[in-house]
């Protein structure tokens, strides 16, 4: 079986937890953040999971993760 490429675009964003589940950062926090309650802005520092249903079209774009 020959070697997967890894989408780099998809390996900049992913990363793996400790249990192997995938994690992503929040989106929605690059601009127009002045009228967001600064309780939003806090909430949309951490990462989150990637939902069941998207895990596997993820873990096809990197499969060594």
């Amino acid at each position: 079986m020959p070697k997967l490429k890894t989408k780099r675009g998809a390996a900049k964003r992913i990363r793996a937890t400790g249990t192997g589940k995938l994690a992503r950062a929040k989106g929605w926090k690059s601009h127009l953040l002045e009228w967001k309650p600064p309780k939003r802005k806090r909430k949309l520092r951490k990462a989150t999971l990637i939902s069941a249903a998207d895990e596997k079209r993820m873990r096809r774009l990197v499969p060594y993760l």
